[in-house]
C-alpha cells in the first residue's frame, strides 16, 4: 500500500493541522509514504495558454507541441503522483472559509480528465475508486450550526476527493484555534485521537 501524503503547512512548527498530519505519521502502518510539500513544489495554474493546451488534449484528442507539453507537464506529474497512490492524505490550514490557492491549484491539477476522471454512458466516472482519502485541517473559527454555511473546507474536500471516486473521504478539522478562550491544546489533542483511530483503520 502506498499512501500520498499532500501538506500545505506555511506556519511550520507553529502549526497545528501539522500536529494532526505527525499524528497520522506516528500512527499509521503497512503503507509506503510519498510526502508531496506544496510550500516547495508549487502548482501550476489554468492559465489561458495550459488551460487550452488541457482541452486540445484531454477533451479534443488532438496532439500538442512540444510546448503544450511542457506546459502540462507538472499537472501530469502530479496527476501521476496521486494515481500511483493506494491512499491520499491532505494537511491543511482554513483560509477564509475554504482551502488556501495552492491547494485548490493542486486539486485542480490532478483533477484531469482521463486520468482521474472520465465521462462515460451514465455520467461522470471517478476512476479513483477503490481508494481513501482524509482531510486533516485547522481552521480558526467554528463553522457549524447557523454558520455552517461559512464552511466550504471539509464539504469541498468531500465534493472533489468524493467526484474522484475516493470512499471513504474521511475529514478531521480542529476548529476554533482563534476563538478566545478556547482550551486550544485540549482540541487539538482530541483531534489526534480521531486521527490515529483513522489511521489505524487503514491497515485493517
Amino acid at each position: 500500500m502506498k499512501t500520498l501524503v499532500v501538506e500545505y503547512l506555511p506556519r511550520g512548527e507553529r502549526s497545528h493541522t501539522r500536529k494532526l498530519l505527525e499524528a497520522f505519521l506516528d500512527e499509521v502502518t503497512g503503507t509506503e509514504i510519498e510526502e508531496l510539500d506544496l510550500c516547495e513544489d508549487v502548482p501550476e495554474l489554468f492559465l489561458p495558454e495550459r488551460l487550452g493546451a488541457y482541452i486540445h488534449r484531454d477533451y479534443l484528442g488532438e496532439e500538442l507541441s512540444p510546448g503544450q507539453v511542457e506546459l502540462m507537464a507538472k499537472m501530469d506529474r502530479m496527476a501521476a503522483q496521486l494515481v500511483g497512490a493506494d491512499a491520499v492524505v491532505l494537511a491543511t490550514p482554513m483560509h477564509n472559509f475554504s482551502f488556501p490557492a495552492v491547494v485548490k491549484a493542486w486539486l485542480d491539477s490532478v483533477m484531469l480528465k482521463g486520468k482521474t476522471w472520465d465521462v462515460g454512458e451514465a455520467g461522470f466516472v471517478g476512476l479513483m475508486a477503490g481508494k481513501r482519502a482524509l482531510l486533516l485541517m485547522a481552521s480558526g473559527g467554528i463553522w457549524e450550526g447557523d454558520l455552517a454555511h461559512m464552511e466550504h473546507g471539509q464539504s469541498l474536500a468531500k465534493v472533489e476527493f468524493g467526484f474522484l471516486g475516493y470512499d471513504p473521504v474521511n475529514t478531521v478539522c480542529a476548529n476554533g484555534m482563534n476563538l478566545p478562550g478556547r482550551d486550544v491544546d485540549g482540541v487539538v489533542a482530541e483531534r489526534c485521537l480521531t486521527v490515529r483511530e483513522i489511521a489505524r483503520s487503514w491497515a485493517d
